[in-house]
């Protein structure tokens, strides 16, 4: 496995962490940090292991679907749960706090089912990487007792693709993934039509080949961030012709694309207190 500069393998140091922390339920989300975790956790501990993943408006259905592939690959019991998160005010007001508000949400709810299964170690799969951005859920998942082992390690983003290859998972080279809310500018209220709409859109360019992107919503015009790779087929013509057609079907009525491209946390340079 690749290890740290130091020469210490972080591989042995997670699974001997991992080993010492008896029944685990982990938030599991089916992206490439949360599999990894729960990949390791299983070869740890094997038999005291409950993956919840918490189902909202902003959980697409293709993530459910896979969160549920990967559990039943591992062969982890799995548990998925509904959550209504428009049914919370201050999440669908969307201040800079919305996230603190959505994950207080959902860690309350993986917390309870993991008691009510007799565990009480709550883990999550936050990595070294997210610390550099603005991520007020993290604060949320502290305050409810989760832990986080990638952290307390060092696991990179890079780190954790290049150990999930070598260990066969299929999420190894998975886009990022973001809740859909992350594409709606702060201040600008959540609602189901939005969200659908980004869903359809990002699910569209995703049939046409395109991998690394968000569909950003901003009233009635869809923004859309590419990567490098990806930009210059975007801008062919028959292909543009394509994505401005398909995105005027779904409902925006003007569909534009940013110059700068695909960025992680992008929206997060707009908010404000």
């Amino acid at each position: 496995m690749e290890r740290s500069p130091a020469g210490i393998d972080k591989i042995e140091i997670l699974t001997k962490q991992l080993k010492g922390m008896g029944k685990i339920a982990l938030a599991f989300s089916g992206g490439v940090d949360s599999t990894f975790l729960l990949a390791m956790a299983k070869q740890a501990v094997p038999e005291k292991l409950l993956a919840i993943t918490v189902v909202s408006q902003f959980f697409t259905k293709e993530e459910k679907l896979l969160a549920k592939k990967l559990a039943d690959t591992m062969g982890v019991d799995h548990i998925c749960l509904d959550l209504d998160i428009l049914g919370e005010a201050r999440v669908v007001r969307n201040t800079s706090q919305r996230c603190y508000f959505c994950k207080t949400q959902i860690f309350s709810l993986v917390r309870e089912t993991a008691i009510k299964n007799g565990i009480d170690t709550l883990l999550h799969a936050v990595n070294m990487d997210d610390l550099g951005d603005y991520r007020p859920g993290l604060e949320a998942a502290k305050e409810l007792g989760f832990l986080a082992p990638l952290v307390e390690v060092g696991f990179s983003k890079k780190e954790i693709r290049a150990c999930s290859r070598q260990m066969g998972l299929e999420t190894w080279n998975l886009p990022s993934q973001s809740c859909l809310a992350t594409r709606i500018p702060y201040h600008d209220l959540i609602t189901r039509e939005k969200l659908g709409m980004i869903d359809r859109g990002e699910s569209f360019l995703r049939k046409l080949g395109f991998r690394d992107f968000r569909v950003r919503c901003h009233g009635n015009m869809a923004r859309i961030e590419m990567d490098p790779e990806g930009f210059s087929s975007l801008m062919e013509g028959d292909t543009r012709r394509t994505i401005s057609r398909g995105f005027k079907k779904i409902g925006f009525e003007y569909v534009a694309c940013d110059l700068e491209g695909y960025k992680t946390g992008n929206m997060n340079k707009f908010k404000k207190q």
